[in-house]
């Protein structure tokens, strides 16, 4: 419907207007406004191919209409010209036929031309409308506001989403602020919080809650930790236990390691339970590494009380460098068994004892498991049988060979076999008296295995094999001269290198010097006390010192 005497229509806006008119319609036969008392022509470019007729009336701006948007003029700034000269007044009245130019850009907003003035009306060149922005009537007053009404771009409201979930701060409300909104002005956007911004400021909070959940967490089970570590008792069983176990320890075991070994076994239940009850009880300097016979899920009490009470230890000790024939003794002492029993067993069941396939290394060896009876403490009880006590022993051996390579270390040492290397541990062993010079008698027998050897000539002469040869142990083996007739594999006056196998069971200390000598060209040593063992590279420095050997014992008697 058409409204007269007010300057717009309502009529929707045809783009295939060249001038905002329709060149194949009644209208763009039509007259357009024109301002009272003054024309401008427009620029010759510029023409309205459709304005040959003159315009019939002048519009006034009083009555509050609006002039048509120029779009060759679009700030106001030359007022529209009549080509035709026309000033006389519109008779019909008919705003169709002034039909509004509608421009791609809508207007922002246009000014009240001043009361009694003729004006051009003057607009702002707006930005580019957004996608499903409406278009607003270039006819509108510039009194009316059109921020006034309800925006039909903008969604129904929904319930507010809680802020946890939210994704975003408010940092990122200027950078996602829609171009309207600055048409609109700040003051709207200003304390709005969009759902995107939400779900990203949720986001954060929930990645600082979880960060601060798992500290809290870290810091507390720490906590508990040092505690009960540092002021908690630490777990245990109760009683004497159920059943019987066997726990080997190995030597130069610590408190520590000997009650790790025990919760291995399941005897006890935490080795700081044991390490507890040793320093408790003050008898941490009395337990000694060996094999214990022991019960499962005992206190750690009655554990410590068990392993230093020989009657229920049942404990059989192996010095270090006894010979296996001494061994077999002790074990039928320790049975109540007639004597040469254990070495009967021995004899007959060597092979079923678990010995190694290096350990047949040599068909003169006087004894198969000497070397293998490995020195410790055993529990033995009374109605153990020789062969299980002799089984633990090898086992223990194995155990010990294995932790220190012999058979790397055989090669390493150019030897022919981990039994050699066994060997010249059983000689460092009966040679040397204290193991502070382990690695020096070592590095002795080294140098008189040497082929170039020009000292001994590749002979070892230990008394040692000798008194081993013949079952006996004493320091006067004889003459050098009778010694060489002694016609037996393990007299190394007579035969040079190394014996058959191994003279005894050695330790674990002289286990270590044989694997790693000290540097140096001895071929001689002496000792004259304890404190004190002289070395010599030459004969006549080894006379020398065995003079002063001679005066030492002389003042001893």
């Amino acid at each position: 419907m058409t409204e007269y005497g007010r300057g717009y229509s309502s009529e929707p806006w045809h783009p295939e207007d060249p001038l905002y008119g329709d060149q194949g319609s009644s209208r763009g036969q039509e007259q357009q406004p024109q301002w009272d008392g003054q024309q401008a022509h427009r620029y010759p470019q510029q023409a309205d191919p459709y304005a040959q007729q003159q315009y019939n009336g002048g519009w006034d701006g009083s009555q509050g209409g609006q002039l048509p948007y120029d779009p060759y003029d679009p700030y106001g700034q030359q007022p529209p010209a009549d080509p035709y000269g026309g000033g006389g007044p519109d008779h019909y009245a008919a705003p169709e036929a002034y039909p509004p130019p509608q421009h791609p850009h809508p207007p922002q907003q246009a000014q009240q031309p001043p009361q009694g003035m003729r004006q051009q009306q003057q607009y702002q060149q707006p930005p580019h409308p957004q996608q499903g922005e409406p278009y607003y009537d270039e006819g509108t007053r510039a009194d009316d506001d059109w921020r006034a009404g309800p925006e039909p771009h903008e969604p129904e409201p929904r319930e507010p989403e809680h802020a946890f979930f939210a994704d975003r701060g408010e940092d990122d409300d200027r950078d996602d602020a829609d171009p309207r909104e600055e048409r609109r002005g700040g003051r709207e956007r200003r304390g709005k919080k969009t759902k995107k911004n939400k779900r990203r400021s949720g986001r954060a909070c929930l990645v600082v809650t979880l960060f601060f959940a798992g500290a809290v967490g870290t810091v507390g089970y720490f906590g508990y930790d040092f505690i009960v570590s540092h002021f908690g008792s630490a777990p245990d069983y109760e009683g004497d236990g159920t059943g019987d176990v066997q726990v080997d320890i190995p030597e130069n075991s610590t408190i520590l390691q000997m009650g790790l070994a025990l919760k291995q076994a399941g005897v006890i239940k935490s080795a700081d339970a044991f390490s507890e009850a040793a320093v408790d009880s003050k008898k941490d300097k009395i337990l000694q590494p060996g094999t214990y016979s022991l019960r499962k899920r005992m206190s750690a009490a009655s554990a410590i009380e068990l392993m230093v009470n020989p009657k229920s230890r049942n404990g059989l000790t192996i010095r270090e460098g006894l010979r296996s024939a001494d061994v077999y003794k002790l074990i039928d002492k320790k049975l109540h068994l007639k004597t040469g029993t254990t070495k009967d067993v021995a004899e007959t069941d060597a092979k079923s004892l678990g010995l190694p396939s290096w350990a047949k290394d040599s068909p003169k060896t006087k004894d198969p498991l000497e070397g293998f009876l490995y020195p410790s403490t055993y529990s033995v009880g009374e109605k153990a049988k020789p062969a299980a006590v002799l089984k633990q022993m090898v086992t223990r051996a194995n155990q010990v060979y294995a932790r220190y390579d012999l058979e790397g270390n055989a090669q390493k040492l150019h030897l022919e076999s981990p039994m050699q290397l066994l060997t010249v541990a059983s000689l460092t062993q009966a040679e040397g008296k204290y193991k502070h010079d382990f690695v020096k008698v070592a590095r002795v027998v080294y140098n008189r295995l040497k082929p170039n050897n020009t000292e001994t000539y590749g002979l070892l002469d230990f008394d040692s094999t000798v008194n081993y040869a013949r079952s006996k142990s004493t320091l006067d083996t004889g003459s050098v001269d009778d010694l060489r007739h002694f016609n037996d594999p393990y007299n190394t006056y007579k035969f040079k290198g190394l014996p058959p196998g191994p003279i005894g069971n050695p330790g674990e200390e002289a286990l270590r010097s044989a694997i790693k000598p000290a540097k140096g060209n001895w071929y001689y040593f002496v000792s004259i006390n304890p404190e004190k063992t002289l070395f010599a590279e030459t004969n006549e420095q080894h006379e020398r010192n065995r003079r002063i050997y001679l005066k030492e014992q002389e003042k001893n008697k």
